[in-house]
């Protein structure tokens, strides 16, 4: 139900005074073993810790596991055709975007299907609210937990009906959410906004100025800003300013924003990075949010050669970037590859209640951080696991050897978030004992000392069913990913059909009382009409 708009600025200005986020439930899943590790470095920035040792036990051939591209699923790799790596061991940068699921639901609310390519089955699981607990100090809770797939008579089954080795494994990551008491640091926050021509279709430009000017009303005094502007060419609109006695200005500049021509990216992109770097304020989160279709057409189009100017100001001067997207023809994957190289996330909004949650509960969670360049590395057993493999993070896969090189990028994640691996996991027939431990490294963000967290998991964790006992946050993980991998043609254990699974997602939206999975329903629905 939409909130009105003085109740819901009333509600948003005490979410930002108190840099308070949306928070998940509690409850655990799995055996989490909460154990600490700070490791020592190296003169040369790396860490001399050693990588998890995968269990003693066969490795098997050294991997011939498909990548999970397009180009594999179209070959028709099955997941019984994989081979797991030799050293068992599956290790990724952590990554919090949503984008790729909300362009996904805006695509099937228009009536299309989205492009495989488009489709990244992380963004969809990471997009619903998790139960893991919240750590009690700053880092990581480290929770893992599983089921077998079942039909919907209730018979486990596999990839083609069958299978019944083949088991879920969630590696669920949370973060503390701010005190309620406490104070974030102040923000400095350089806005570079999309003003091409593409950008006058509805949902656009409109929601932009909407978002900015209640966040304006909502920033606390000691706030900075600074808008840049970018169509053929790029333009600093207000340079940083403190919010305390400018919110009028702010208001004024807002409000002019005008739709003109063409879509110069890398200018707005390398304004936007100058302003902030000029600007630039110690003791206070430096970002450049960046708010546009992607769409680019004038200028450098390509993003290897924006990625540069947003690489030295992340390394120089720890300006990190956050991508809104907007419209009904989105440039995702420039949007995706501009924030991941710049330290940070994307998310898409289509609607004025979505960007409103976005300006003014998310972004909180993007100007202060819990940890920096977070990856996790999970060591599976060989003498209980046949074969497994991690659904979605192809584009945040990091080298085994790197997980604990601190120079190696991992990804940003802010207070309150949680962070969500699914693993397809095929036990040895007979298989008894433990299964895979999870461990999830970073740096803290004020002194990069580095810091580790690890869960495990066993197979009694592992043997229940799917719909019939399980968690409904693991159930919810499943249909999203499920859901991901039927857009881009790929498969998975246990696979329902469209049907079944939107039935799955209704009954889950009932019990669960979550608007988010009613609305996960409807997408199922929309992309199965379009199947059919």
């Amino acid at each position: 139900m939409k909130l009105r708009a003085r109740t819901y600025k009333g509600l948003v200005a005490a979410v930002l005074a108190s840099g308070v986020l949306l928070t998940a439930g509690c409850g655990t899943g799995g055996q989490a073993d909460r154990t600490s590790y700070d490791g020592g470095r190296k003169d040369n920035g790396a860490n001399e810790a050693p990588a998890p040792i995968a269990p003693d036990g066969g490795g098997g051939a050294p991997a011939q596991e498909s990548d999970g591209s397009a180009e594999s699923r179209e070959k028709g790799d099955a997941f019984d055709e994989s081979k797991p790596p030799a050293d068992y061991l599956s290790t990724f940068a952590l990554d919090v975007d949503t984008a790729s699921y909300g362009y996904a639901r805006r695509t099937l609310e228009d009536g299309r299907k989205p492009n495989a390519k488009d489709i990244r089955p992380e963004e969809f699981i990471n997009s619903f609210r998790q139960d893991y607990p919240r750590p009690k100090g700053d880092g990581f809770s480290v929770t893992v937990d599983g089921a077998r797939p079942q039909s919907s008579e209730g018979e486990i089954r596999g990839e083609s009906g069958g299978g019944e080795d083949w088991s879920l494994v969630r590696v669920g990551l949370s973060t503390r959410v701010s005190d309620r008491k406490g104070e974030r640091p102040p923000a400095a926050l350089t806005f570079v906004i999309d003003i091409s021509g593409s950008m006058a279709e509805p949902g656009r430009l409109d929601l932009v100025k909407e978002s900015l000017g209640i966040l304006t009303d909502q920033l606390r005094d000691d706030d900075s800003i600074a808008l840049v502007t970018f169509s053929d060419e790029a333009e600093t609109r207000l340079p940083m300013t403190r919010i305390k006695g400018n919110r009028d200005r702010v208001h004024g500049v807002v409000d002019s924003l005008e739709p003109t021509d063409s879509t110069n990216v890398e200018a707005g992109v390398r304004t936007g990075y100058d302003t902030a770097v000029e600007g630039r304020r110690r003791g206070a989160t430096n970002r450049v949010v960046l708010l546009s279709d992607a769409l680019a057409n004038t200028g450098e189009t390509e993003a290897d050669a924006i990625l540069d100017r947003i690489d030295d100001a992340r390394r120089e001067h720890g300006i990190t970037l956050f991508g809104v997207g907007v419209g009904s023809e989105y440039g995702d994957e420039l949007m995706e590859r501009l924030a991941d190289k710049g330290d940070g996330h994307t998310t898409y909004v289509s609607s004025s209640e979505q960007a409103r949650k976005v300006f003014c509960d998310q972004l909180p969670s993007h100007v202060e951080l819990r940890a920096r360049d977070a990856k996790a590395q999970v060591a599976f057993d060989p003498e209980t696991v046949k074969q497994f493999r991690l659904i979605g993070y192809e584009n945040r896969a990091v080298a085994d050897e790197d997980f604990r090189n601190d120079r190696v990028d991992g990804g940003e994640v802010g207070p309150g978030h949680t962070v969500t691996a699914l693993y397809a996991v095929r036990l040895r027939e007979g298989a008894s004992g433990h299964v895979a431990t999870a461990t999830v490294r970073w740096l803290d963000p004020r002194t990069r000392a580095p810091h580790e967290q690890t869960g495990s998991i066993e197979t009694t964790a592992v043997g229940g069913a799917l719909w019939d006992g399980a968690s409904k946050r693991l159930q919810v993980t499943a249909v999203a990913a499920y859901f991901a991998e039927s857009l881009r043609g790929g498969s998975m254990p246990g696979a329902p059909g469209l049907g079944e699974l939107a039935a799955r997602a209704r009954k889950l939206a009932s019990s669960t009382e979550d608007s988010a999975v009613r609305d996960l329903a409807d997408a199922i629905t929309r992309a199965q009409r379009l199947k059919d």
